[in-house]
Formats: C-alpha cells, structure tokens, sequence
C-alpha cells in the first residue's frame, strides 16, 4: 500500500473526497509540523485528527524524527533528544521520544512511529551512522515504554544506513521489541537504488518468518516501489507523486510527460487513456498544459489527482500479481515498457526527482 502525505493534515490540493476518489486506503501525517502548528493540544480539544481534517480512514503519524533532525545548524542532538528552533518562528523547542508519543497520543492517529535519529545514508561517516542507529534502539524502548493508547498501533523503526552489520544489529534489535509494525528509516535519501537495494536485501532476510509490515519510508517513485515490493516490502510514503504534479509532470505506464512543454498546448488527448481520474476523463493535456501556463490553481488539484490515481492503482496492479504470483512478470513487462524510446520525448527516471518531507 502506498500512502499520500497530509503533511498538514491535507494532502496539497485535495480535499478527502478526492483521496477517497483516488483510492487512498491510508494517509501520513506529519507529527513535527503539527505539533508546531496548530499544536497537538489544540487538535485534541477539536476533537482529534480524524474529526480536523475530516478524514474517516486510517490516518499514520511520523514520529517527527526526520525533519527535526534535518534542520541542520538549527538543531542539537543529545542522547535525551533533540533540541531545535522552529522553522515557524525561530522559538525554541525540544522534542525527546516521550514528548513524539505525546503528540502522536493526542493527534488520535491509528498508528503512531518511534522516534529516531536518521541520517542520510551515503554521506555518513559510519561513526555516525553507528552513534544514530544505537540512539534511535534506545529512544524506540523509550517510546514504547511512553506508548499507553490502546487504540493506536506504534512502529519501530529500523536505521543502521548503508553498513550491512549495523543494519543487521538494528534489524535484530527492533524486531525483537513488541512493536506492530516495523518502520524502515535511513533510506530513499541520497543513496543509489543498488544501495537501497542491498540494505532492503539485508533486513527483510532477517525478517523473513516475522509477520509484522514492513515500511520503507519516503519511497515514491513507481519504478522504485516496484523494486522494494519484489525485494519483500509492504507499505510505502512520499509526497514524490504530488510534488512532481504540482511542477507539471504526469505519470503515465511508459514514463512521465512534462505538461509544461510546448507540444501539449494543442493536444486534445487525455493525459492518459483509460485512466479513472478527474482529469483524465474529463479534460485534455491542452487544457491541463494552459492551465499550468495561467498559474490557475486547479492545475495543481487536477495533476495530484492524476499522479495519486496512477501510484494506487499501480499498487493495486501489483498486489494482484502477487495474488496471482506474477510479479516477476510485472517487473519485466514495466522494465521493458519503461526502456522503450520515445521519440517525442524521452521521460526521465522517477529516481531523478526522489523527494522526503514537505
């Protein structure tokens, strides 16, 4: 399953009708931004996520890890937690595995993630991939001992960047915690797939007989979704469908089409043929292409909910090849489909575009 990022308890442009139209499932919201605004505090008075943003599906929260610890010179990292000064504002705020629970506790989300010390994969020293990935084991025992919400389920989540032996510690360490679900951080940054791929190999072989889910985190390209689901993961987020939207680029099954080049203006096809969307059964790639050109706001609204359609019912594609047990077919059939040339234009690689947060 792939999850669409609320970041602020919306997905950019789209109401929860619309995330019911494209078959969201799930949605991901994020623990730091609202912890910081409009406060947790306040949403819990308001009657809880669900009610706030008025979505009736599961909802999963980050523990906020990822973009406090991204904040550079505005942060420090102990072993009690980290303190950092708000984007917003500049005030000082303080966030420890106690306080992340806290939050996600009052946000009411279905499930709730430790929290921990990421850091990008390929640029670490291992000296400090080693300190991150033994502080975040210890800030997931914290979590669960501060996790008392009986209706929320809580993942731990496994880092240990590209270093096969403290992947295979942290594997082994989180797993034999009692969390419901097992998170894994540290990747889909700046690492390349055949990276990614070697450090997936690791912790789903040692996962191999544990029955709980297996979440990569920030993944969202359908090309590398595919890979993680062949390699043995199950669940996956990104704002990389909707960001790509807003900047006028669509998927479609051999690749991607920038509507901002020129060629689109006079086209009266859909963007994709047979697609469900709004936009796809009802307007043209000119009108999408003019809409983008006039910086009218449903341009953006009409290409997330295009790129969303395609990235769920490109999981749903995949889920039934596993049903059938044809997945390594689907792979080679997207694999050939994706090399075939284009005459008019060449798509880009999605893993040219990779995004994390925001």
């Amino acid at each position: 399953m792939f999850m669409p990022v609320g970041t602020n308890a919306t997905v950019k442009s789209l109401d929860p009708d619309d995330l019911r139209e494209v078959g969201a499932q799930i949605v991901l919201a994020n623990t730091y931004h609202l912890a910081l605004r409009p406060g947790h505090e306040r949403i819990a008075r308001l009657g809880g996520l669900h009610r706030f943003m008025a979505w009736d599906r599961p909802i999963l929260t980050d523990s906020g890890g990822f973009q406090v610890v991204s904040l550079g010179e505005r942060r420090s990292v102990d072993d009690d937690g980290v303190t950092f000064r708000s984007h917003l504002d500049g005030s000082v705020q303080r966030f420890t595995p106690e306080h992340s629970i806290a939050v996600q506790e009052a946000l009411g989300a279905d499930i709730a993630v430790a929290f921990d010390q990421p850091v990008p994969p390929h640029s670490s020293s291992r000296d400090e991939v080693a300190v991150a990935t033994s502080r975040t084991y210890r800030w997931a025992e914290r979590s669960l001992r501060a996790h008392g919400r009986p209706d929320q389920a809580l993942f731990g989540i496994i880092q240990g960047g590209l270093e096969p032996d403290l992947r295979t510690e942290a594997t082994q360490q989180i797993s034999a915690l009692p969390f419901e679900g097992l998170c894994i951080g540290g990747l889909a940054g700046d690492e390349t797939p055949g990276q990614r791929g070697e450090a997936l190999d690791v912790v789903v072989g040692l996962l191999a007989t544990d029955p709980r889910p297996r979440y990569l985190m920030g993944l969202g390209s359908p090309l590398d979704l595919l890979d993680a689901v062949h390699r043995g993961i199950d669940l996956f987020d990104s704002v990389l469908p909707a960001r790509v939207a807003r900047n006028g680029s669509l998927w479609v099954p051999d690749g991607r089409l920038n509507l901002r080049n020129a060629r689109f203006l006079d086209d009266d096809s859909p963007v994709q043929e047979g697609c469900r969307c709004r936009l796809c059964r009802t307007f043209s790639r000119a009108y999408l292409a003019h809409l983008f050109r006039a910086d009218e706001l449903l341009a953006y609204r009409l290409a997330t909910c295009h790129n969303l359609t395609f990235s769920l019912d490109f999981m749903a594609q995949i889920r039934q090849a596993l049903a059938a047990g044809t997945l390594p077919d689907l792979v080679r059939a997207v694999d050939a489909r994706q090399r075939a040339p284009d005459p008019r234009e060449r798509p880009r690689s999605d893993s040219q575009a990779g995004a994390k947060g925001g």
